[in-house]
């Protein structure tokens, strides 16, 4: 009898083991309580040195890691949804994933990327969506400006991301409405002071170098993000090369006769055959944006743009950077609010889109060794922000689709590349 009970107590603790809490599941499908902040969560767990499974397609491209007490407490200080679950139901989960059937893959986060946003030092009237997100999801970043990129920081550095920026030195084509404005002579001032600290004689050139150690950067296996006008200025700068298509407004001399006919697109990442903007009064760098440039066939309530599903098991790149709980997202503005798909070029992989009135809204592609990622609008969850605008609250929006695809980007380069498959 007494042989029998510690038979049955040895017996329940053997089941008690095989079935204990072994893993965390952090679920990105529709039941995950603040997505935004699981990003930052995740961050927060490789800081710890503990690799995740990003488990792309599955709920939403949900996280699976090992199970601590530390971290179920971190999730509901966070108010992040969890499951805990024992190892065979972990196992279960990836069995589902391996099947040659479905569309899902596992792909391994084992490290810990080092951000930095490129932005001035003086304060504008606007806001950056990704130091917002970043903030908001309490993922730690640096701010580097022209002076920290020529004088080399970049290396330090995997990702970097670009906003509202004019790498073209032409002030973001504010002159026309702005140039009386206090912050705007400020920055023309800044920018001009840089430009003679580094000898160049023009915004323009020291825009383009700067361009040109981001593009040494990319190639050298950086990762590239950037939004609103930041995407096409900088394509733009980079065909420019060697030509002048700043007016005399911007850098004391009228455009070169013929240089804005004279561009080099095989300098560029993503786009190809545009045509700069010549009109100092436009607010507006190139026919690459559709926001002037034709009239667009929708409004606030009806722009949205869908994702593309892409293999998981074959394209885990794409797979990875359009990760979300939504597929149709909506539509947001900027100076660059998207692109004009008959410019994009045909390498490019674009990544979500509104086919119906051939505008391009995330694209990506690769140069050298590494990433780039333009995603055109300002603000996810702010329609049209105007200068001067407040910030959004992203408590307002924690599970904002929108916001989640510039956070798919912030992880991208905490991958474990996988071999390509044949």
């Amino acid at each position: 009898m007494k042989r029998n009970k510690i038979f049955l107590i040895l017996l329940l603790l053997a089941i008690a083991l095989n079935t204990r809490a072994a893993f965390l599941l952090i679920p990105m499908d529709q039941t995950q309580t603040n997505h935004l902040k699981a990003y930052g969560f995740a961050f927060w767990v490789l800081q710890h040195e503990i690799e995740i499974s990003w488990l792309l397609n599955y709920r939403g491209g949900s996280y699976l890691m090992p199970y601590a007490d530390s971290f179920e407490k971190e999730c509901r200080i966070r108010n992040v949804s969890y499951q805990v679950i024992a190892d065979v139901q972990a196992k279960a989960i990836m069995n589902e994933i391996a099947d040659p059937g479905v569309n899902m893959d596992e792909m391994k986060l084992h490290k810990v990327p080092r951000i930095a946003v490129y932005a001035p030092k003086n304060n504008l009237p606007w806001d950056d969506a990704v130091t917002l997100v970043l903030t908001y999801a309490e993922i730690p970043y640096d701010v580097v400006y022209d002076d920290e990129i020529l004088n080399g920081a970049l290396p330090m550095y995997d990702w970097l991301h670009l906003h509202h920026e004019d790498f073209t030195g032409q002030y973001g084509k504010f002159w026309a409405r702005y140039r009386h404005f206090p912050w705007y002579q400020e920055d023309v001032r800044l920018q001009e002071e840089t430009a003679a600290k580094y000898g160049f004689a023009k915004v323009s050139q020291l825009k383009l170098e700067v361009a040109k150690k981001i593009r040494e950067f990319v190639a050298g296996g950086g990762y590239l993000f950037a939004m609103c006008s930041a995407t096409d200025s900088y394509d733009v700068a980079l065909a420019a090369d060697g030509l002048d298509i700043c007016d005399v407004m911007f850098d004391g001399d009228p455009i070169a006769g013929g240089d804005s006919q004279r561009l080099n697109y095989n300098n560029c990442f993503a786009f190809t055959n545009f045509k700069v903007s010549e009109n100092a009064q436009e607010y507006e760098i190139s026919d690459i944006d559709v926001t002037n440039y034709r009239s667009r066939s929708v409004n606030q309530t009806n722009d949205f743009f869908t994702l593309f599903e892409f293999s998981a098991k074959w394209d885990p790149i794409p797979s990875m950077l359009t990760q979300n709980h939504e597929q149709l997202i909506k539509g947001f503005m900027g100076q660059t609010t998207a692109f004009n798909e008959d410019l994009v070029k045909k390498q490019t992989v674009v990544l979500g889109d509104n086919k119906s009135i051939n505008e391009a809204r995330y694209i990506h592609g690769t140069f050298g060794n590494g990433f780039w990622t333009f995603y055109g609008g300002h603000d996810p969850e702010d329609y049209q922000h105007l200068v001067g605008d407040p910030p959004t609250e992203l408590d307002m929006y924690p599970n904002s689709p929108g916001y989640r695809l510039i956070l798919n980007n912030i992880l991208f380069p905490a991958a474990r590349k996988k071999k390509q498959k044949t």
